[in-house]
């Protein structure tokens, strides 16, 4: 490494921390990822950036392995028993899912079918769904795919905060609405959303084998190192994507408490390997110019087009809502779909701060709004769609 090699490192970090320094000046109406996208492509564009910036700045062989570390991180924080306590939640995302997939794929004719695979598991999916299928397509030389898969996930946050920030707000008035004539007591929403029997929390079983003081920074990364090196060992015996195996692995060995969830946090690391995965996403943006824009936008305003339209004839129109008991809270959820965590924690923060007049209220809202974007975000953003990111990648 280089003078030149370091300078390149301080620019793309530089870039990544504009973004966020923009997030928490607008409090999260910029996107972090959409502002740091947009500088990346002036910067491409103008000539200003190279377009082997992430190569010069050493983080393209990081990026390499260190999906594998992000996503066995995130298998570690499924949580099985919330997601069966939220069933109900969990079945109307994975309906939304399937309906997404057909809406976009009927868009074909209009977009290429290369657009409409690569847009499928981002739409409704995060970082390592997106830089799975974005890589995939800048492997098969399908820059311009792997471009509108980066401006997918940028923008789909834009598209889905507000209504589900809406939907949000009037299912909270609805159930301030009962509140207030006595339908409802904080009590009984509390118990609705508990596990049942109660009582002291059961330490993980690897705490109770005083096994918990062994988990240092290393010692995490170690773990996860292995399991990375077995899922892709399963994805040469069985051809199913390295993502879905590690994933996989993750959500068992946490289901059964052999380590402790969100691994990298504990590793220290989960920071990094974000940023280095995103970092991965960005040469997409390299080689785009001005033509492809027109055709990059156009090739969105259908997709997304398609996805709402979907969405709101499945879920307000069609009787698919009843699943959950509520139009609002149906859409609500679709669109928590597409946001994810931290984001939907952040909504229904505000949504409570909307509609609540006092401290009863805003936990009447929190402990029925919280749960439900929380999990509608996990079960498709976090878990679902890198299990179809690691299937559509094949179609490429």
């Amino acid at each position: 490494m280089g003078p030149m090699n370091y300078f390149y490192l301080f620019v793309c970090l530089a870039l990544f921390g504009i973004g966020d320094f923009l997030a928490v000046v607008t409090k999260a109406r910029v996107s972090s990822v959409f502002a740091a996208l947009l500088m990346f492509l002036f910067g491409f564009m103008s000539g200003l950036l190279p377009a082997n910036v992430i190569d010069l700045a050493g983080l393209s062989q990081i990026a390499k392995w260190a999906s594998a570390f992000l996503v066995f991180h995130m298998g570690t924080m499924i949580n099985l028993r919330e997601l069966v306590r939220e069933w109900r939640t969990v079945l109307l995302s994975v309906i939304a899912m399937i309906a997404t997939i057909l809406a976009i794929l009927a868009c074909i004719p209009l977009v290429g079918r290369e657009a409409a695979v690569v847009a499928i598991p981002v739409m409704k999916g995060g970082l390592i769904a997106t830089q799975i299928i974005t890589n995939a397509a800048m492997a098969k030389g399908l820059q311009l795919a792997a471009a509108f898969a980066a401006l997918v996930y940028a923008i789909h946050k834009f598209v889905g905060t507000p209504i589900a920030s809406y939907c949000g707000v009037k299912e909270a008035e609805k159930i301030l609405k009962e509140y207030r004539e006595g339908k409802v007591s904080l009590e009984n929403i509390g118990t609705a959303k508990q596990a049942p029997g109660g009582g002291e929390v059961k330490k993980p079983l690897y705490v109770r084998l005083n096994l918990d003081r062994f988990y240092t920074d290393y010692f995490c990364l170690a773990v996860t190192a292995f399991f990375a090196w077995v899922s892709i060992l399963l994805e040469q015996a069985t051809g199913l994507s390295y993502s879905i195996w590690v994933l996989l692995l993750g959500g068992t060995v946490t289901y059964f408490e052999v380590v402790p969830p969100k691994i990298l946090d504990r590793a220290k690391t989960s920071g990094f390997m974000s940023m280095v995965v995103f970092a991965s996403i960005i040469p997409s943006m390299a080689g785009i110019y001005m033509k492809d824009l027109l055709v990059l936008f156009y090739q969105m305003a259908v997709i997304f087009t398609a996805t709402l339209l979907s969405t709101y004839l499945c879920f307000y129109f069609l009787p698919l809502w009843k699943i959950v008991g509520s139009r609002n809270l149906a859409i609500g959820i679709t669109m928590a779909n597409m946001i994810g965590f931290p984001a939907t924690w952040l909504v229904a923060n505000e949504i409570a701060a909307t509609v609540a007049t006092n401290e009863e209220e805003k936990a009447i809202i929190m402990k029925t709004i919280m749960p439900t974007y929380v999990i509608a975000g996990f079960a498709t953003v976090t878990t679902l769609s890198i299990v179809i990111a690691g299937v559509f990648e094949k179609f490429l």
